[in-house]
């Protein structure tokens, strides 16, 4: 059984999970590309090569790589497993017609199981079943709408699904369609890959939560300290009940800083707008954290009930929280304000701490990189021209297993 283990966001990396871009990429249309969540088309072969070089230096830095593909292929080795997932992927699509629904189960449970991994990311298209089995207006008309299931072209950010906070699991009910299936595929990697048998792992939250809650708005600052995103894609109702739960379960958690931030696409998650990269050292965006961290905070402290206090700076939030006598907030491009703009729409504030003063970035955004090696961070680059199309960083594409305390 490999264990689940994150206290901080910045103790040495040594396990993580990550997905390699596929097919469900070249799926993404002109069409389609909004409700796909896309503001472009990815070249698929120069994305890959980018992925696979996140990887390598993900290796490099010690850290043992899961693909969440490769363990969903696992899970569904036995034709049960299928079965089951395929219904309840069924009933959650609202494939509810009963033609339609048989159509698909007989052609997606005659594959095996890689070949049935692959069409539930990739989606399925309505010309991929024999004509016979469209017997209905609808899956005639191709030109109206292509897909049986929608393809899932943010599956690469294994990040939003689901995170390991402490010794537990949050299996994050995500906020958009497009994404929604992703924490089921979560779901059942944590729930029955035998790597990763979580019958006594908590679960502080659950995909079927009423309220959205996303990986990139949850920072795990210390053993004791969550930093999580009031955002585009998280409702304060969750914060709420992320912390009850966790309270409830014992975890060591003691505090939760819900960080309110603009709900808009160019800051999304918290991690768009703020990462931790050393004991007292995080990046930010100007727009968002000015440089004394003004912004509106909320404390949310064990007790019963639950104690929320306000805070106006984020500075001294950070510096109360764990303990610091002084924080240093590194702005993404400096002080430009054209740089600045630039690089956090291409994630220059989305980093990603291997080990405690040392993180991933995108090569593009050299403003920002040099500013954090001035800082004394060190800074292992990898290409971006393709897989930052899909608005996302190195932290969102990698799910932390354990790191080191």
């Amino acid at each position: 059984m490999y264990p689940l283990h994150i206290q901080s966001e910045i103790g040495q990396l040594t396990s993580v999970l990550v997905h390699r871009p596929g097919r469900e990429i070249e799926r993404v249309t002109p069409e389609a590309m909004k409700q796909l969540l896309f503001d472009d088309i990815p070249y698929l072969p120069a994305m890959q090569k980018e992925h696979d070089a996140f990887v390598q230096v993900l290796r490099n830095e010690g850290a043992h790589v899961f693909y969440v593909e490769d363990l969903l292929k696992d899970v569904f080795a036995a034709p049960e497993m299928r079965r089951q997932f395929l219904d309840e992927v069924l009933k959650e699509s609202h494939l509810t017609a009963e033609s339609t629904a048989d159509s698909l189960r007989e052609y997606l449970l005659a594959k095996s199981a890689p070949e049935f991994v692959e069409s539930m990311i990739a989606g399925v298209r309505k010309e991929e079943l024999p004509p016979q089995k469209r017997k209905h207006l609808h899956e005639m008309m191709e030109r109206h709408y292509p897909f049986y299931l929608d393809p899932m072209p943010n599956a690469y950010f294994t990040r939003d699904a689901a995170a390991v906070i402490g010794r537990g699991l949050s299996i994050n009910p995500m906020s958009q369609t497009a994404r929604k299936r992703e924490s089921m595929f979560s779901d059942y990697v944590f729930t029955y890959h035998p790597k990763f048998d979580s019958a006594d792992v908590p679960r502080f939250m659950t995909r079927d939560y009423t309220f959205p809650i996303e990986g990139g708005d949850q920072l795990v600052l210390s053993d004791t300290v969550l930093a999580v995103g009031v955002s585009e894609r998280t409702s304060a109702h969750a914060v709420e009940e992320l912390a009850r739960r966790m309270f409830a379960e014992g975890e060591t958690i003691e505090k939760i800083i819900a960080v309110e931030i603009p709900k808009k696409r160019s800051s999304m998650h918290l991690d768009t707008v703020f990462t931790m990269v050393s004991h007292d050292q995080f990046t930010t965006h100007a727009e968002v954290v000015d440089k004394d961290g003004t912004m509106p905070i909320f404390l949310l402290e064990r007790g019963d009930p639950i104690r929320i206090q306000r805070r106006d700076s984020l500075r001294t939030a950070l510096m109360e929280t764990l303990n610091l006598p002084e924080v240093q907030l590194i702005p993404c491009g400096g002080e430009d304000r054209i740089a600045s703009a630039r690089e956090q729409w291409n994630d220059g504030s989305n980093t990603l701490a291997t080990a405690p003063g040392r993180v991933i970035t995108y090569e593009r955004n050299y403003v920002s990189n040099e500013l954090l090696r001035e800082n004394g961070i060190t800074v292992l680059e990898v290409p971006s021209s393709e897989l930052v199309r899909g608005r996302g960083g190195p932290r969102c594409m990698s799910m932390p297993l354990s790191r080191e305390t």
